[in-house]
């Protein structure tokens, strides 16, 4: 041990002085802690975290093999993947990623519809977390990185952060959220929009069927939810329960790999909505009946296809588009007169309000069409509607400056794919990250982002984190 002498002198009063301040200084203002610690040799506090991004590693070789293994839990042959919502490969592949959540050392819990958590707990778990996530259903025929790599992408994240030796204050939590595509009831981000508190969904899903006639919550039921419950209001998050959500994923679109750009960071997300049209006309034999006295159903929903493209081109505006994914005659023979048809049409814009009027213009038409072929518009029914989101400002400042201090170049965009992001923003401060792919492609078995552009995404969005926990 060795003797500390102090010489007493006038000056002693100044030298304590001093001496507490450089105290105060080290402490935050409290001597009586630094004085403990410097005798036990034990911090009382952990000290402020040093954060380098070049300390971040991302392990691209095994989370590329958990991208390819989970593409297996499909209902076609590869390379498309079909994961339709509760059907027994979503459940296999739910299950795949819990293990994972389980293998990182993360807390797992599932609501009552199948949004499932992973928390890794800061040092203050009091303070409202920290979420990132996405999706792992597939529409059929589509690509394994649309919804994936932001689920995947973020458990690796939290292990990258984990590696580095980061402690998050915050606690940080990983969402794979139920249902975004809106395959089997129609209901596009499901999970998401029953989060943020839907009640007219919640309501509407005691009555919703598929195709197959089969209910909503028989289906829940048969993949282990909503066990019995019909009132799904459980599942409602406060606004305010996280302090921030960041989702990665694929752009979906050319920008980023037409200019050669690493990152894009959202600012807002398109407003989208989802139209279905019925006609009704007298149908009859393809040769018997003359085209003066026919009733096409089949025609008028070509020509309401048509009226669709026309009506968005009319806006004036290139962000606002319009799609009919869905063109269905009945009864479907080659020498049948069709006798109804069904349209589904997707229609968005970054503008709520253009977006609501190429709708109404949209209906117009199919009015017009009706009567001037002589069959019955039976439905005209708007299925959603929704606002547009835009990202918060001190996420986007936490996802540049990430990109910036890992030299990746980025790029400011908008999103005009809605994501589960678009409904997480209702209940925090919310912001996207996007990573190129191959042409633009998704939604098909081309779709594709190399394991160097995954990389890159999981590194910004694991110092985004990092930022925001401790923010």
């Amino acid at each position: 041990m060795s003797l500390i002498r102090f010489s007493y002198s006038y000056s002693l009063p100044l030298l304590f002085l001093c001496s507490i301040s450089a105290i105060l200084a080290q402490t935050n203002g409290d001597p009586t802690t630094k004085t403990m610690e410097d005798f036990s040799g034990y911090p009382i506090h952990e000290p402020s975290q040093t954060f380098f991004p070049s300390s971040l590693s991302v392990d691209a070789q095994s989370l590329q093999k958990q991208i390819d293994e989970l593409s297996t839990f499909s209902d076609t042959p590869a390379p498309s993947v079909t994961r339709v919502l509760y059907t027994e490969k979503d459940v296999l592949a739910r299950r795949y990623i819990k293990n994972l959540l389980g293998l990182s050392g993360l807390s797992v819990r599932e609501d009552a519809i199948g949004n499932i958590f992973g928390r890794w707990d800061g040092s203050e778990p009091e303070l409202t977390a920290v979420a990132t996530g996405s999706h792992i259903d597939a529409i059929p025929f589509s690509g394994k990185y649309d919804g994936v790599v932001g689920v995947l992408g973020a458990i690796e994240a939290i292990n990258v952060l984990k590696r580095s030796g980061f402690k998050p204050k915050r606690s940080l939590e990983v969402i794979l959220f139920t249902s975004e595509e809106p395959t089997r009831f129609g209901i596009g981000c499901l999970g998401s929009r029953l989060l943020a508190g839907s009640e007219a969904l919640a309501e509407a899903l005691k009555t919703t069927v598929d195709s197959q006639n089969i209910s909503f919550l028989k289906a829940a039921r048969s993949a282990g939810y909503a066990k019995d419950q019909d009132d799904l209001s459980s599942v409602f998050l406060k606004k305010g329960s996280y302090s921030a959500f960041v989702e990665l994923h694929i752009e979906q679109g050319p920008i980023l790999e037409a200019e050669g750009l690493s990152i894009g960071i959202v600012t807002a997300i398109a407003a989208p909505a989802s139209i279905k049209v019925d006609f009704e006309g007298n149908g009859g034999h393809a040769g018997a009946v003359l085209m003066p006295n026919r009733n096409d159903a089949g025609l008028a929903a070509a020509e309401l296809a048509l009226a669709v493209e026309k009506r968005v081109l009319e806006s004036g505006s290139v962000d606002t588009v319009g799609t009919v994914g869905i063109l269905e005659l009945h009864p479907g023979a080659v020498n049948s007169i069709p006798s109804k048809s069904h349209l589904e049409i997707d229609t968005r814009d970054i503008d709520e309000k253009r977006r609501n009027n190429v709708i109404e213009k949209i209906q117009q038409s199919a009015m017009t069409i009706a009567k001037n072929r002589g069959v019955k518009l039976s439905e005209f029914k708007v299925i959603n509607q929704d606002p547009p989101a835009l990202s918060d400002k001190s996420v986007i400042e936490a996802m540049e400056a990430a990109s910036k201090e890992l030299n990746l170049i980025h790029k400011l965009m908008i999103s005009r794919a809605y994501h589960d992001s678009l409904f997480m923003a209702r209940i925090s401060p919310t912001g996207m990250l996007f990573i190129p792919c191959y042409k633009g492609y998704s939604h098909k078995p081309e779709e594709y982002a190399s394991s160097q552009d995954i990389a890159n995404g999981v590194k910004v969005l694991a110092l985004t984190l990092a930022k925001l926990s401790l923010s």
